[in-house]
């Protein structure tokens, strides 16, 4: 499923325009204009394409069977339970009439990406945040009573084979071995690893249900508008990593960004319209610094694995890491 599956090769290929025009003769979308290949996306599964009818996006060739229905599944009970602006519709081909894999078509949304975070005022930035933990807020009121991940083949909600912390535990470790292979992952590395997760892991108890969880809401996957009434959230999409767990994990993309961009008091604001008043303060930073170590061995691996320029290379996996969960503290 999506949370096991997150890196793959898989892609659109070459695609002919007299083909594209037969998936929007097919949903009756008008005459082709003009389409290209989007130029973000880890997989390359998209392109956007100009109709008579509008702009649209067209995802294909799945990484495992079920991805296209699996998403789906999500943005329709999303467009349920929420006024948020999804991809709907979205409409899904597996006849392999017109590519050799199945695909799905679905409107552009509008709006454009948090990026650039330097060309925007202090009050735009905090506005902005608000806006994106209100998005956050209506998907995570989505509940459900088993920590687990939709499977799109039996149709229906599969519990983690383990339990949620144990889960968390053994990705955590799976990474940090991973990272193994591109990177000195040292015995001191390892010690710190095992302690932090079972002193933060507890944490989770205070979790009342399991709750929808984005997966990888980043500025990417978003989209942000500007109206009378200021800064708002006009699109939300790419469900492909989502599951039900411990809400507190979607914050951590923009958190690592406004981290890594020195902005703290940003930051600190986002966490602070996330935060519950009604949880112990303490137990939600501890939820907050796990999801952050989950996020960040990741992405050392990923990065040393790619050679990365200008990534920190003196410094050890424990040093690195644990300069964000000091920040985390201090926020």
């Amino acid at each position: 499923m999506t949370t096991k599956i997150l890196f793959s090769s898989h892609g659109l290929g070459d695609i002919a325009n007299d083909e594209i025009q037969n998936i929007l003769q097919k949903y009756h979308l008008g005459a082709l204009i003009k389409a290209n290949k989007t130029k973000n996306g880890a997989m390359k599964q998209t392109m956007f394409v100009t109709s008579t009818e509008g702009v649209f996006v067209i995802k294909g060739n799945p990484v495992y069977k079920g991805q296209l229905e699996e998403e789906g599944f999500f943005i329709s009970e999303l467009g349920k339970r929420t006024n948020l602006s999804l991809p709907l519709p979205y409409k899904i081909d597996s006849s392999l009439e017109i590519f050799p894999y199945p695909y799905a078509i679905m409107p552009l949304l509008p709006g454009f990406h948090f990026l650039h975070i330097d060309n925007y005022t202090i009050e735009e930035k905090k506005e902005i945040t608000t806006a994106l933990v209100n998005a956050l807020k209506e998907m995570h009121s989505w509940k459900v009573s088993t920590y687990g991940e939709w499977n799109p083949i039996t149709k229906s909600l599969q519990p983690f084979e383990q339990s949620f912390d144990q889960w968390l535990h053994n990705r955590v470790t799976y990474w940090l071995k991973d990272a193994e292979k591109y990177s000195t992952i040292t015995n001191e590395d390892w010690d710190w690893t095992s302690n932090f997760l079972n002193e933060t892991l507890p944490y989770l108890s205070s979790l009342t249900r399991p709750t929808f969880v984005m997966g990888d809401f980043k500025p990417g996957n978003c989209l942000i508008d500007k109206n009378d009434d200021g800064w708002y959230v006009s699109g939300v999409f790419d469900f492909t990593n989502s599951y039900f767990g411990d809400p507190v994990a979607d914050l951590i993309k923009f958190l690592t960004i406004f981290i890594d961009s020195n902005e703290l008091g940003v930051a600190k604001h986002f966490i602070q319209s996330f935060y519950d008043d009604r949880e112990d303060p303490y137990a939600f930073k501890q939820r907050l610094k796990l999801h952050m170590l989950q996020q960040r061995v990741l992405d050392w691996g990923c990065a040393k694995a790619m050679n990365m320029v200008d990534w920190e290379e003196d410094i050890s996996f424990k040093a690195w890491i644990t300069k964000y969960m000091n920040i985390i503290d201090k926020l």
